[in-house]
């Protein structure tokens, strides 16, 4: 990952960046019931617009809940992005935090089920399903320990700069266009993977599973890096609380028989796991990206 200093934010053409920096900043230091009114007051705010991101999220809640009435996805929908609002201004904590005030506000619970594979010597791969707390999760983790995560360099130096403090602790990272035998090697080294396979990267090395019974173009590198690097999947979920009450990073017992031999029920193994923890926090779920956005040939485009 490759530093964009400070001093590059100078120029005119960022003008909006030492607010948004001075924002982000300030909400490390306010308690957490302030970023939950605040965070809620910011989502309910850019759910009225009828922008693309809202645009895409009442589409996947349509496709994915068909027996839910207009007004009962309208609501799910609004709830997702008062509760966007508080995980956007929580990241604030999680860049800038002291270490105190972030082990206080993100828990770890069942932590036992990852600190069993290890002991025995195997490696880890993390599955992490795209739920708004995926980022404030990973940063918790890394203060415990290395943990290897991919990301896409974003063309905006600005964003740029605050993604890099997702490694302030150093965890390492990989561009997601590095070779993957390099991301092999270090899980092989006993780092842990925190991967996030739940999105629609298009056709290539993908397959069509269903996704609360949708097809979904959905990458089979669940299995694959399992099977390269000899590493047991252990589900990872990071949930957030009400009220501000913070967040909590879930582990899940390693899938046994995994990967199975057989792709296609490998991908519908993890879609159905995903499913579950969807249905449990149906408001939490990254619905905001266009993960019917690849469709089987012949079938017409939903977005």
């Amino acid at each position: 990952m490759a530093d964009v200093p400070l001093r590059t934010f100078l120029h005119p053409r960022y003008w909006y960046a030492w607010p948004v920096l001075a924002l982000v900043r300030i909400a490390s230091w306010l308690p957490s019931r302030v970023l939950w009114i605040l965070g809620m007051a910011l989502g309910s705010f850019f759910s009225w617009f009828r922008s693309p991101a809202r645009r895409v999220a009442e589409r996947n809640i349509e496709l994915c809940f068909p027996e839910m009435g207009p007004q009962e996805r309208r609501d799910l929908m609004k709830k997702h992005f008062r509760l966007s609002g508080f995980a956007v201004l929580s990241l604030g904590v999680a860049w800038w935090a002291p270490k105190w005030r972030i082990k206080r506000f993100i828990k770890l619970r069942d932590m036992h089920f990852l600190a069993d594979v290890r002991s025995r010597g195997e490696n880890a791969i993390l599955l992490v399903p795209h739920f708004l707390g995926l980022d404030i999760g990973a940063m918790r983790l890394s203060m415990d320990g290395n943990y290897v995560s991919m990301y896409r360099r974003s063309r905006n130096n600005f964003l740029e700069y605050l993604f890099q403090r997702r490694s302030r602790f150093g965890a390492p990272v990989v561009e997601r266009a590095s070779s993957l035998k390099t991301l092999i090697r270090i899980i092989r080294q006993g780092v842990p993977f925190y991967y996030l396979p739940d999105q629609d990267y298009g056709p290539r090395d993908a397959i069509f599973v269903p996704f609360f019974s949708v097809p979904a173009s959905t990458i089979t590198g669940l299995s694959r890096l399992a099977m390269l690097s000899g590493a047991r999947v252990v589900p990872c979920v990071t949930r957030m609380f009400p009220g501000g009450g913070g967040y909590e990073v879930r582990f899940y017992p390693a899938w046994d028989n995994f990967p199975g031999g057989d792709a296609q029920v490998d991908a519908r193994r993890m879609n159905a796991f995903i499913e579950e923890r969807v249905l449990e926090m149906p408001e939490q779920y990254n619905w905001a990206h266009k993960r019917f956005k690849t469709r089987p040939p012949g079938e017409p485009k939903w977005y």
